[in-house]
């Protein structure tokens, strides 16, 4: 008997150590000069500060929303605490327009329209009434909001990426697509069925079809540049995108996604990598999330450094989404997501992350921690 006590004395002593270990592995905070922005992502903390706790007490000084909810109040109310106030704005991905403009929707390889990928619904990029009122809403948001910046989102093809499995289907084949690639690229097709065509475009031609399909997704970006320039110049112009490096998932993040980071750097100011480790099937590794982002630094040649042009503002995640992310995970999440080369940080999502108070309050401890 005195041996069961004995060995549990000694069993609770262990993990007693083991714990104070653990904290003790993790340093404390401390000021990080070089993060810029603090920010939260999916609306601003109305709740705080109807409880008088002002934005600079939380250590935020960034708001990120969607662009249909800005108002000119909240705007106001935000900046008057000294917080910047950025925009997300959907590029590719308001299923509402293909209710009637049903030829606006992406077209698989087998002629057919392509099913939404878990329910997330593209649009044909080369579609012109869409990009034309995409574009009359970008300019109409910079012209009516007093904003910082404005953040690309869903700017990628027909797919659904975000999740530990993805799901990437080859888009768009429609003859619209079709004729403005044998355009564009000088390239003659033989007459012959969509499916023909597309395993033509997917093989022999593969390399050609790939870089013109990224073109047209950087020629959005170049247009959403010129509206910036035209409307609001000082305004930054952000990109929310996929986390993956240039390999992974045999180097979807072009060949699948038509994401072409560097022809987009010409015109992005800040890139926000989307690195949410719990989602992404790396919930026991935050440092995840600080190896993304070295490789992006690393591939568009940012550092961090002062003066740079192109920023990496990552949004990492902090609330629930597929795995659960622990208030344990609060401290390391938002330390890998401001290391270098990222001068900003922002957390992924208020919504549904304001009630887990005790999160909440584990971030503004971090955030109040590293500001100057």
């Amino acid at each position: 008997m005195h041996r069961i006590a004995l060995w549990m004395l000694c069993s609770f002593s262990g993990l007693l150590l083991q714990n104070v270990t653990l904290r003790a592995a993790e340093p404390e905070p401390q000021p990080r000069p070089h993060i810029e922005i603090r920010g939260i992502y999916g609306g601003a903390p109305t709740h705080l500060l109807e409880q008088n706790r002002s934005l600079p007490e939380l250590g935020v000084n960034a708001i990120f929303m969607g662009s249909g909810s800005l108002t000119a109040e909240r705007i106001a109310q935000l900046k008057r605490q000294g917080a910047q106030v950025f925009a997300e704005f959907n590029t590719l991905h308001v299923a509402g327009y293909l209710k009637e403009h049903p030829d606006a929707a992406p077209i698989g390889v087998d002629g057919k329209v392509s099913p939404p990928p878990h329910g997330w619904q593209g649009i044909c990029p080369t579609h012109p009434g869409y990009r034309k009122y995409r574009m009359e809403e970008f300019r109409r948001v910079l012209k009516e909001y007093e904003i910082d910046g404005i953040w690309l989102d869903y700017h990628h093809s027909h797919a659904s990426w975000e999740r530990a499995e993805p799901d990437m289907p080859d888009t768009c084949f429609c003859e619209r697509c079709l004729k403005q690639y044998q355009q564009d690229t000088k390239t003659s097709l033989p007459e012959a069925p969509t499916a023909e065509l597309s395993q033509l475009l997917l093989g022999e031609q593969k390399a050609k079809w790939t870089q013109w399909r990224c073109d047209v997704f950087t020629d959005w970006v170049r247009e959403f540049h010129s509206i910036i320039e035209e409307t609001r110049p000082k305004a930054l112009l952000g990109t929310f995108h996929c986390p993956w490096t240039d390999t992974e998932f045999n180097g979807a993040l072009k060949n699948k996604l038509a994401i072409d980071l560097k022809a987009q750097a010409q015109y992005i100011d800040v890139f926000s990598i989307m690195p949410y480790h719990a989602r992404f099937n790396h919930p026991e590794d935050p440092a995840w999330i600080s190896r993304q982002t070295a490789w992006l630094g690393k591939y568009l040649g940012i550092k961090g450094q002062p003066g740079e042009r192109h920023k990496i503002w990552p949004i990492v995640q902090l609330s629930d989404w597929g795995e659960a992310v622990p208030v344990k995970q609060v401290q390391p999440v938002l330390d890998h997501g401001t290391r270098l080369p990222a001068t900003g940080v922002m957390v992924f999502r208020w919504g549904s992350l304001h009630p887990q108070t005790d999160k909440v309050e584990a971030m503004i401890e971090y955030y109040r921690a590293i500001q100057p």
